[in-house]
């Protein structure tokens, strides 16, 4: 067997593209970009280009912070000649497959897997005996059995696995796993769970994963004018495009390499480890293409499984969930419900705010201690309240697991307050910008918590901008009824359609919180390939497809002042990055690649600065040249590095977060909020019940856009995810079971349900971050949700108090 480094080069391919390392797509396009731009400087105008000073040489070459390059991984990606997770191959490779439970709640009486062994192509099964370490695992709490042993506390979970030299002889080796199970009543009610201690334990703890409390200023605090109402969230899946995969390999020492699309390989490989019985040396990871995330790849999934069949038969093992198994084998977001009351003044102005909140987080704690607590910290929205009571409560059920999911733990309390807002203004008969406005948070303003933000707040000039933006133009004259409600199944003409309007604005954190030591790690090499300077940057940082790889390039692009920027395969022989979640990579990796680069900077600085008889800190790097700003150009960086490699690792650590008391105080409880607001234009066909989303118009502030095309692209992204839940997206669970379990029941928006967006993006940078970014990904999800149902209201005039909004609420 190859020594277990040199394994990837030799037996891992990319089945689309033939020969093509497929550990190495990332580079192999950066080197294609960079031919393609080097042709097009070399070519433009004609003739020989004049002379160019440093500076215009950089400016020429471009691609640094501020700007928007190619990524490096999109030309192949839309050839179809990217590698994915689920395209990874390897010689005499197995497949694996994984029983799972048909009941939500049960006791295992016995598993029998005589007939499935008997089978030909069957190479082993196991079982919870066969696991070789700790038979647990979880992101907060390690709650959740690799497979299960004694009971299984959802429809889905993991009780044993096949491998087979085929697929489908795997699949076909499940149905013969005889298993005899107890069937226990389901416990199904998060709110009736939060409160009733008679009902079934389904962990040893109880059933309250977290209970949090926030109060600020008078709970008993009275108001002139009051409203109240009950609201519900789905449960709605990230729906990822890429299904769950990876390919196993074991190693001569005892140890695995593992092959897979993740969120974040050093929390993948502590509970991996853990699970094998091995040292972490032992089990080591690498990326590969991702196909989409959004929290979904938080939780292990194929992790354990695929490693243990590897390491009992010494052989490559890979698994591939099909989509009906994606959707037992990933975590969704939590259904909410949430009890809310707003006081005020009756010229408008808040004076409390009360609520109670209930998550339910099914069988297993993934992130509900997290989401209760971003539930609560953020749950009375982007105002000024003098008077916060909140509430909330995570619970376990024998529901499917719920974890993380953009926007995580602000998405449901969001739909809550803002629902309450324009309840509150037609009480006030007030226009409900006006009142967001007269009440919106401020710069120097604290939030229940304590906190005070000290960094810009521009919640009031997002909801005046977005406002201003162009309304999308009225209907006159034949209409196309593919512009109308139910589109070109042809259900109307335009009689009988009612047009609305919504807004909708949002205060989410950015990165870990409450005390946790939320921390990346990057390693940046500068040497000569070739006869000019390049970079290398290695993180374990996940690209999912947010553009993560584009910005390390630029950051380093714009630090050294080199064009030749490559991406080395992420890894864990670096060290962590944490999760690509949060909203946080940009910022916290970001800010790693800088230090790395600013060491690297300072190494050759010195090494300048001895031979040249001048001051390190009058020297900058520009175009590939040592620049002095008494002296001018000192030195190409070709000769000064020669044969030598400068490298530095660093690690970001971000300005520290402390945990709340028992009231919910906290001097700084998140390390930063971002800021969007949505105004949302439907058509609603009131007989039928059925909505078009005419237009969605976002105004965000993005502290600093590092690469303004890829900030566009991720409000766009997440705006038409927001929109899916508020008229779509809805895992159906009924006593236990999903109903609609792929994408055919299962509704995501299209290209057809995508509206025209009118896109306004600021930038009031944080002095606290790095270029003075701020996170981008989740905001525009959350704020897009209440935005659509307030114009479905406004449309119709009814309450609609559930997202996402069915026909039969209309109708």
């Amino acid at each position: 067997m190859s020594s277990p480094r040199s394994v990837p080069t030799r037996a891992l391919r990319n089945r689309t593209s033939g020969d093509r390392d497929a550990t190495q797509p990332q580079e192999t396009a950066q080197r294609e970009i960079t031919a393609e731009r080097n042709h097009r400087c070399e070519s433009r105008g004609g003739g020989t280009a004049p002379a160019r000073s440093p500076q215009e040489l950089n400016d020429a070459i471009g691609g640094g912070i501020g700007e928007s390059p190619l990524r490096p991984d999109g030309a192949i990606k839309v050839r179809g000649e990217f590698a994915y997770s689920s395209d990874l191959w390897a010689e005499d490779m197995l497949w694996g497959a994984t029983l799972r439970s048909p009941h939500p709640h049960a006791r295992i009486r016995s598993i029998d897997i005589g007939p499935a062994m008997a089978m030909a192509g069957v190479q082993t099964v196991l079982t919870a005996e066969d696991v070789p370490g700790d038979n647990c695992f979880g992101l907060k709490y390690a709650d959740q059995p690799v497979l299960a042993a004694d009971v299984v506390r959802y429809k889905g979970e993991a009780v044993a696995l096949v491998a087979a030299d085929h697929p489908e002889t795997a699949r076909r080796a499940l149905q013969k796993i005889v298993v005899d199970y107890e069937v226990l009543e389901p416990v199904l009610d998060a709110e009736r769970v939060a409160h009733d201690e008679t009902l079934p334990k389904l962990h040893e703890g109880g059933n309250v994963v977290r209970h949090q409390k926030i109060v600020k200023g008078d709970p008993h605090a009275k108001a002139d004018v009051v409203v109240s109402g009950v609201y519900t969230v789905g449960m709605q899946d990230q729906a990822f495009l890429g299904p769950e995969s990876g390919l196993a390999i074991p190693a001569e020492d005892g140890g695995v390499d593992l092959y897979l699309a993740t969120q974040d390989l050093h929390s993948d490989l502590r509970q991996t480890a853990r699970a094998l019985g091995l040292p972490p040396e032992k089990v080591r990871m690498t990326m590969s293409g991702v196909g989409g995330a959004f929290g979904g790849r938080e939780d292990l999934s194929i992790q354990v499984h695929v490693c243990m069949l590897a390491l009992h038969l010494g052989k490559p093992v890979k698994m591939v969930y099909n989509r009906e198994e994606s959707f037992y084998g990933h975590v969704h977001r939590h259904p909410a419900k949430m009890y809310y009351e707003h006081g005020a003044t009756r010229d408008g102005e808040l004076v409390y705010v009360k609520a109670r909140q209930y998550f339910d987080g099914g069988a297993y704690a993934s992130k509900t201690p997290v989401v209760v607590g971003n539930g609560t910290t953020l749950g009375a929205g982007p105002y000024k309240v003098p008077n916060v009571d909140i509430e909330g409560w995570g619970v376990y059920t024998n529901n499917p697991p719920c974890g993380a999911m953009r926007g995580l733990g602000a998405v449901q309390p969001t739909f809550a307050y803002e629902s309450q807002m324009d309840k509150l203004a037609a009480a006030l008969d007030m226009d409900p910008v006006d009142l967001r406005i007269r009440n919106a948070i401020e710069q120097g303003d604290s939030i229940p918590t304590g906190q005070v933000l000290d960094y810009p707040a521009p919640v009031a000039e997002l909801m005046e901008r977005v406002r201003a933006l162009p309304m999308p133009a009225e209907h006159s004259g034949p209409v196309d009824i593919r512009n109308l409600p139910g589109g070109a199944s042809n259900t109307t003409h335009g009689e009988g359609v009612v047009r609305g309007v919504g807004y909708g604005v949002t205060i989410k954190n950015i990165c870990y919180a409450e005390g946790a030591d939320d921390f990346s790690t990057a390693r940046v090499r500068l040497q000569v390939i070739g006869g000019e300077p390049a970079a290398m940057v290695h993180t374990a940082a996940a690209e999912v497809g947010q553009g993560l790889v584009t910005v390390q390039q630029q950051i380093a692009r714009t630090e050294l002042g080199v064009e030749r920027v490559t991406i080395h395969p992420n890894d864990t022989s670096v060290g962590p990055a944490g999760s690509s979640s949060a909203s946080r990579q940009t910022l916290v990796t970001g800010s790693a690649v800088k230090a790395a680069c600013e060491a690297v900077r300072d190494e050759l600085f010195a090494r300048v600065a001895e031979r040249y008889d001048v001051d390190p800190a009058q020297l900058a790097l520009q175009g590939g040249k040592i620049i002095s700003e008494t002296r001018g150009v000192l030195a190409d960086l070709v000769e000064v590095l020669g044969d030598n490699v400068v490298e530095q690792t660093r690690e970001y650590h971000h300005r520290e977060t402390f945990p709340m008391d028992e009231q919910g105080r906290s001097d700084r409880v998140h390390v930063q909020h971002a800021f969007s607001a949505h105004r949302a234009v439907v058509d609603v066909d009131l007989d039928l019940g059925l909505v078009k989303v005419v237009q969605l118009a976002c105004a965000q502030d993005v502290g600093k856009a590092i690469n303004p095309d890829a900030v566009i692209g991720q409000i766009q992204g997440g705006s038409a995810q927001g929109m899916g839940l508020a008229v779509m997206e809805e895992i159906k669970v009924v006593d236990g079971h999903i109903r609609n379990p792929s994408f055919t029941d299962y509704l995501i928006p299209t290209i057809l349900d995508t509206p025209p967006m009118e896109i306004d993006v600021i930038e009031r940078g944080d002095p606290n971050a790095a270029y003075g970014v701020r996170g981008v990904g989740e905001p525009p999800t959350i704020s897009t949700t209440p935005a659509v149902v307030a114009a479905i209201r406004a449309a119709t005039g009814k309450e609609l108090p559930h997202t996402p909004v069915a026909p039969e609420h209309i109708v």
